[in-house]
């Protein structure tokens, strides 16, 4: 069911979306969590070390679909702000056809370069046959990944995060009972992994579809919605590229930090792989407030809610803090005995690697938190450019943390990568988010709402239209007088 996002307190609207987002993607780690369980007990520290060493080249090839599609989804949700049936049907239709076309040409050309891509990584010798297996098993059914995350993103943009929840759990559950039966049962190795995450995202794709065809209506695409404008065209491309880069950026900071990894020998990418799953989990929570509120701040100014996105950014970065303290506690508390659960007790070298890597995040969470979150309200507002500098940075810091401090201090430097690159993209996000926000206070409010608000003008959709478009652009001014008429304040 749609809900909107325009009405209410912001933070506990931004929380209870975020909820279903928060389970959904503890839900995700953990069948993650389990893949690596089940491979590490049933084939070895090397299977589970080659599956870590394919992390890295996968989120590069498909990161950047994965990116894209969510950013197909913001102008979605900003047609649904502005309750323009038609906008959020030519929106829909537009993404589908980009994320269809995206998702041919990852299956065609992916599993081509697949193997020469990893030994370019320099992956150990004794991991690269099942690496290289378990990356072309993964992106030749990337498809199904691709639209599930679409699907999941579009029916997010008209304010409901609980049902991709349920499509979700449900491919979570079969993907668990797969992998255990693909690679425990039927000794598929490896590639068993990989087609159990397939076949469960395809199922949950299907149902998907179906939901969206039964209780959807806002998502029922027309023929005449198919014949989609260079313009429609150009403005998802304008918001879902850079989203798609800033995924690839960060993935090429990955690469390096997994050649470094790759070069100190099997040990330090087990633990790697094994720090992966658990600061997954962990950043879990941090994911899902930065996502809620960019779904938040874009609906919020498709209905010219300027004064709702202020004050919900400000909740949503100190709910992001607070989480943030929380989580690095119990991860210096409990990590190490989390990580012998993977590898048990006969490679003690790599649980002291996995857990100096969850003690040195656990301590920057917080850093993580906050670069969630404005960068969430950057991409709701429109504004691509930023996000993807504040990606650049993050590959800068991390090539410098795994080539320089690597050298210097070998695991520990690559564990710093992270932190640092967290730390870079912050410095740009605060002064860009702090010059939008100047930018809002010119933003007219809805007439509808007009009542809530005594420091902003009220002006007819046309104008108002046409300010958002500003706001996006970062072109618009910043106005600082008050109308001279004051109106009573209202709760939400």
């Amino acid at each position: 069911m749609s809900t909107t996002l325009t009405t209410g307190r912001p933070w506990r609207v931004i929380l209870a979306f975020s909820v279903p987002l928060l389970i959904g993607n503890v839900v995700q780690q953990l069948y993650q969590f389990t893949d690596a369980v089940v491979v590490g007990r049933h084939l070895g520290v090397n299977s589970l070390a080659a599956v870590g060493a394919t992390g890295s080249l996968i989120f590069l090839l498909m990161g950047f679909a994965w990116g894209m599609s969510s950013g197909f989804a913001i102008p979605t949700a900003q047609a649904f702000g502005a309750k323009d049936d038609d906008g959020v049907r030519r929106s829909v239709a537009t993404g589908t056809l980009l994320t269809g076309a995206a998702s041919i040409l990852l299956t065609i050309a992916g599993p081509l370069i697949a193997e020469p891509l990893l030994v370019l990584m320099q992956t150990p010798p004794e991991l690269l046959a099942e690496a290289t297996v378990f990356t072309q098993v993964t992106l030749v059914t990337g498809s199904a990944i691709m639209f599930f995350n679409y699907l999941s993103a579009i029916i997010r943009a008209i304010g409901d995060s609980r049902t991709p929840l349920i499509f979700l759990v449900v491919s979570c559950v079969l993907n668990v009972g797969l992998v255990i039966v693909m690679v425990g049962t039927l000794g598929w190795g490896v590639a068993g992994a990989a087609w159990a995450t397939a076949v469960a995202q395809a199922i949950s794709v299907l149902a998907c579809l179906e939901y969206a065809r039964r209780r959807l209506p806002a998502l029922h695409v027309r023929r005449a919605d198919w014949r989609i404008s260079k313009a429609d065209a150009k403005e998802h491309l304008r918001l879902g590229l850079p989203m798609g880069f800033q995924a690839s950026i960060i993935a090429i900071g990955l690469l390096i930090v997994q050649v470094a990894l790759n070069t100190i020998g099997p040990d330090a990418v087990a633990a790697y792989t094994v720090f992966a799953r658990i600061g997954s989990l962990a950043s879990a929570l941090l994911a899902s407030l930065g996502l809620a509120t960019s779904m938040y701040v874009a609906q919020n100014l498709g209905a010219r809610r300027p004064d709702r996105i202020r004050r919900g950014v400000t909740q949503a970065i100190w709910m992001s803090i607070g989480a943030s303290v929380f989580l690095g506690a119990v991860l210096i508390a409990f990590g190490e005995p989390v990580v012998r659960v993977f590898v048990g007790d006969g490679s003690a070298e790599v649980v002291e690697m996995a857990h100096l890597m969850l003690v040195v995040n656990g301590l920057t969470y917080s850093i993580l938190g906050v670069l969630f979150v404005l960068r969430g309200a950057l991409q709701g507002l429109g504004q691509a450019l930023i996000p993807t500098v504040t990606g650049v940075l993050e590959l800068v810091m991390r090539v410098v943390a795994a080539i320089v401090l690597g050298s210097l201090w070998s695991f520990l430097g690559v564990a710093l990568s992270d932190p640092l690159a967290w730390l870079g993209a912050v410095v740009i996000l605060v002064p860009a988010y702090i010059s939008a926000h100047r930018r809002l206070k010119a933003l007219p409010v809805n007439p509808e709402f007009a009542t809530e608000t005594s420091t902003l003008a009220v002006v007819g959709p046309h104008e108002a239209a046409n300010a958002v478009d500003m706001v996006i652009t970062g072109s618009i001014p910043v106005v600082t007088t008050k109308p001279k008429r004051r109106r009573a304040r209202t709760r939400n």
